[in-house]
């Protein structure tokens, strides 16, 4: 590691190849806590490239345990994190909404590393449990139409990051892999990223594959639509900055996003969305990036078709209905 430090230290970058094998060395544990952290403080430093990017997504897509959910066509809705707005769990509970409009889910989350409160966080005490059996995962969506894989479940060779992040309590490079890791890698997907850069560069990989995508950044920071401004879509087809009122929602200030200072908290604003019971802002944050994931998924729709379509799943309770199966089950 000592030699790779010394080559990033000098403003070189990791080639492609490079780039999965010093993935694969950390997993397996070749290298020190210290070691790590060095290594992952030189991203925060400075823009991860296109290659390295691409190499550390190969080597986590190598080591992972991988489930086939292809027979269920579920897409994902995932952010990057890491943009240190601590918001309340939108995307999360978007999961809920998408399948009680009838997209099915596989959502891939973990607990919260820059944040309070991370999707697996809510969920688990909310009473969720997490399993990585298959038999198990089709079970959950085939009853609630979404399953959660819970990252640490699926990606055990990580197991010697996570410490190291916890402390790091910054975001890093897994942040931005965290979507494209998805162990079901399903074909369909709503990624929502910290900055233009990154957007850029998801764009990039993701052009390389078939799968229907949809990437999204709020110009204010937001790694999702925060509705606190215009926002910037893109797809294989198209680039869009959009703002609220192209969705005909209304504009909201970023206090009124906010995840609130416990666990308990997160959670209580997670029940009353569902519930129909949340305020007006916290509802219209939802609906925005749901009916986006509805537009990623069929593109035949209409944005405020989409919109629509998000506000009924909601509104009429079918996504709590969902949210309530995937406890059961």
């Amino acid at each position: 590691m000592k030699k790779i430090l010394n080559y990033l230290f000098e403003y070189k970058a990791l080639s492609k190849e490079q780039a999965r094998e010093v993935l694969v060395g950390i997993a397996k544990g070749d290298y020190s806590h210290s070691e790590i952290a060095a290594f992952l403080t030189v991203y925060a430093m400075r823009s991860v490239t296109v290659q390295e990017l691409e190499g550390f997504r190969d080597a986590m897509l190598d080591l992972c345990l991988s489930v086939d959910l292809s027979a269920y066509d579920p897409m994902d809705l995932c952010g990057t994190g890491g943009d240190g707005k601590d918001t309340f769990n939108i995307s999360t509970l978007s999961c809920f909404v998408v399948a009680g409009a009838g997209q099915r889910v596989a959502k891939h989350g973990n607990h919260g590393v820059s944040s309070l409160c991370g999707s697996s966080t809510v969920l688990e005490y909310l009473g969720v449990r997490f399993t990585n059996e298959k038999e198990a995962l089709e079970r959950k969506i085939e009853a609630a139409g979404v399953c959660f894989l819970h990252a640490p479940l699926f990606h055990p060779a990580m197991k010697n990051v996570a410490p190291v992040r916890r402390e790091l309590g910054i975001k890093t490079f897994f942040n931005m892999l965290g979507p494209m890791v998805n162990p079901a890698s399903p074909r369909k997907q709503l990624v929502g990223v910290f900055s233009l850069e990154l957007a850029r560069l998801y764009a990039y990989l993701y052009q390389q594959s078939n799968n229907r995508f949809l990437i999204l950044h709020a110009l204010d920071g937001y790694d999702e639509v925060s509705l606190t401004g215009a926002f910037k879509i893109i797809t294989a087809q198209s680039e869009q900055v959009l703002t609220p009122p192209h969705m005909g929602l209304t504009i909201l200030r970023p206090e009124e996003l906010s995840g609130g200072e416990s666990v308990e908290a997160s959670a209580r604003i997670f029940m009353n969305v569902l519930n129909n019971e949340a305020t007006s802002a916290q509802q219209q944050a939802v609906i925005a990036n749901s009916a986006l994931a509805l537009y990623c998924a069929n593109p035949e729709l209409s944005l405020t078709d989409a919109v629509a379509a998000a506000r009924e799943s909601l509104e009429s309770k079918r996504a709590l209905n969902c949210f309530k199966k995937l406890v059961e089950a």
